[in-house]
């Protein structure tokens, strides 16, 4: 998997420089993304990668939700992919392994923030369980526009 980071970090980096969907500001480049890969391993958390006709399509990670030891049931699910590779049920895919795989380790809840508005995401969130716990307004600065953020929890 170290060896897909500079892939991944192409994938996250339109998210970067186009979207609002991550808060980073500032590109990644392949040795951070690797680093990023393997402090998630460690944990150990999953990381999974999606390969479509040998190309990295897409990737989901799950991470601590909080440092506090009475969190360590509790994680935050990520799920990016490539741009030409939305709206082919890839998404879905990716963060059902996700969950399953957190769900084996014994975690009990699984958090996905949602830089808003993003109707894909929040649909994604919602056919897989997931509902709507908590809305934070104007929590971020990017693209010269305030943007809220609203979390959504599954319980395993």
């Amino acid at each position: 998997m170290p060896g897909d980071a500079e892939a991944i970090a192409r994938i996250y980096n339109h998210y970067v420089a186009d979207t609002c969907v991550t808060f980073e500001t500032e590109p990644l480049s392949g040795a951070e993304m690797a680093q990023r890969i393997a402090d998630t391993l460690e944990l150990p958390l999953p990381w999974l990668v999606a390969d479509a006709d040998g190309a990295i399509a897409g990737y989901a990670y799950a991470s601590k939700w909080k440092g506090r030891c009475a969190y360590r049931y509790s994680v935050e699910t990520t799920v990016y992919l490539d741009p030409l590779s939305t709206g082919q049920g890839l998404g879905r895919r990716l963060y059902v392994a996700l969950i399953d795989a957190v769900k084996a380790q014994g975690m009990r809840t699984a958090i996905g923030g949602i830089a808003l508005p993003n109707a894909a995401s929040i649909a994604l969130h919602e056919r897989l369980g997931f509902r709507k716990v908590g809305h934070f307004e104007q929590v971020g600065f990017k693209q010269d526009r305030w943007i809220d953020v609203g979390y959504w929890q599954r319980l395993l």
